[in-house]
């Protein structure tokens, strides 16, 4: 399996070449030269496999440049009961109204990120030792990226991080997450913007080669190839969880921000799983929905990115859609290139000629969610069940009843645990969430963070005095 750029100017690269690289050089974002297929009879016979292990048949078609007896141990070592606090790693638990919820918040950091940066943190110091050299990790985050990818390479040899986040723009609980880690070798930068600004930066710094090459900067957000393929897993695992036999069909509703978490529904469909519907969930920041809605693509500007109770989807430029169009165009490069530099010139792109594809071809539909119906959702849901969601998981809940058909299992993704989100639950059950015991005094930790403007110079700067060389 090799790799190939969205934008056509990548020589194809091993899956160790693109798990240290970030970007594509060309400023695409790596993609198989052709995705696995998954036969009905491959998939039968993956039912019963320890999470672990299934996470090992499936990661094994993306990381063939890894010996399998060493990605059976990165796998194992990353997805363990200790972990993730529960024999399953991933529950399916039922809710009310046809749906169902996917535990993905059972790890350190009580988000879902962690399916995947706990893989990463295992697969980084495997190929950073093999290749006797170091990495910088620089990345953005709007709220749970940047705890999960901390947790997961806090103490790795070879490896620093550089964590941007949204100075005010997290709740406290996600900042005391990641400001109260005092490793040396993590590094959190709070600066003066918002998400996609942070973004920003992290690409400009990317798409500097020389800089790049110098301090061998990394990327652990989801344009990291490795963060889709290990979130791929859990598509399977939700799959075999909830059916019992070939062939049955399931949806997933996925709360959306930076396209990543869905964009892993979306590769799993395209292999085979039988899914029917992947439900995109908005919150206010509805430029994904608008898209699926009208084929239309118009990221705003910061100034025009609302601040809302589901912070961590408060993006309006998703760094992952690029690879899901460069799919629906036909995987034309030339075409792919063009159209974001048409974006950069005129604010946005129109596929709408396309958008009968949207469900027809890939199965996507959309909606979005508001203050008030996250509010009544969490209500609803807790009435109903006694199961406590947070914010996010609530706008996908909300978007996802208006798509629940009879015999089609609903899963919904959920994006992290509620006592990370406090406030909110308790405007809508008139209490706090309680978080688990081990962190009942997290935000009262002395934190350790350095707040800056937002300017690629400026940070370019602190990298450059604190880099693993």
């Amino acid at each position: 399996m090799k790799y190939i750029s969205t934008r056509g100017g990548m020589t194809p690269l091993q899956f160790s070449d693109i798990l240290l690289e970030g970007l594509a050089p060309d400023g695409g974002l790596a993609v198989p030269e052709q995705l696995p297929q998954v036969s009905a009879d491959t998939l039968e016979s993956w039912r019963g496999l320890p999470y672990a292990d299934l996470a090992f048949e499936v990661l094994s078609m993306f990381a063939t440049d890894i010996p399998a007896d060493d990605l059976r141990r990165l796998t194992r070592a990353a997805y363990t009961q200790q972990i993730f606090n529960s024999e399953d790693i991933v529950p399916l638990r039922p809710l009310d109204g046809g749906l169902s919820l996917l535990g993905l918040s059972e790890g350190p950091t009580l988000a879902f990120k962690d399916m995947a940066m706990q893989f990463l943190g295992q697969v980084f110091e495997y190929v950073l030792s093999k290749r006797g050299t170091t990495l910088n990790i620089v990345g953005a985050t709007s709220g749970d990226t940047g705890s999960a990818a901390e947790y997961a390479l806090r103490g790795k040899k070879g490896v620093a991080v550089f964590m941007l986040s949204p100075h005010g723009r997290m709740s406290a609980f996600q900042r005391a997450q990641m400001y109260s880690l005092q490793d040396e070798n993590i590094h959190n930068i709070a600066v003066r913007g918002v998400f996609d600004e942070a973004q920003d930066i992290v690409k400009a710094l990317a798409g500097d080669l020389e800089f790049k090459t110098k301090y061998r900067l990394g990327a652990v957000n989801s344009i990291n190839w490795a963060r889709i393929a290990a979130q791929v897993v859990y598509y399977f695992h939700g799959w075999l969880r909830a059916t019992s036999k070939a062939g049955e069909q399931v949806s997933f509703a996925v709360p959306s921000g930076n396209f990543g978490n869905i964009l892993s529904g979306h590769i799993a469909r395209s292999m085979g799983l039988p899914i029917r519907r992947l439900v995109l969930a908005t919150n206010e920041n509805n430029v994904l929905e608008e898209f699926f809605r009208t084929g239309v693509y118009r990221p705003r500007p910061a100034e025009q990115t609302y601040a809302t109770s589901s912070p961590s989807m408060d993006i309006s430029r998703a760094s992952n859609f690029e690879r899901f169009v460069f799919d629906l165009v036909g995987r034309d490069a030339a075409r792919v290139k063009a159209l974001w530099a048409s974006m950069a010139r005129d604010g946005s792109f129109d596929l709408s000629s396309l958008k009968p594809q949207f469900e027809e071809r890939y199965g996507f539909v959309s909606g979005a969610s508001s203050h008030d119906d996250r509010l009544a959702t969490i209500r609803s849901v807790y009435d109903a069940t006694g199961v406590l969601i947070d914010p996010h998981t609530a706008d996908g809940v909300k978007v996802a009843r208006d798509f629940v058909e009879p015999g089609v299992p609903m899963l919904v993704l959920e994006t992290a645990l509620p006592a990370k989100f406090s406030e909110t639950i308790e405007q809508a059950l008139g209490r706090p969430a309680t978080p688990p015991g081990n962190l009942a005094d997290l935000e009262s930790l002395p934190q350790r963070v350095e707040t800056m403007d937002c300017d690629v110079a400026t940070v370019r700067r602190y990298i450059e005095a604190h880099a693993k060389v």
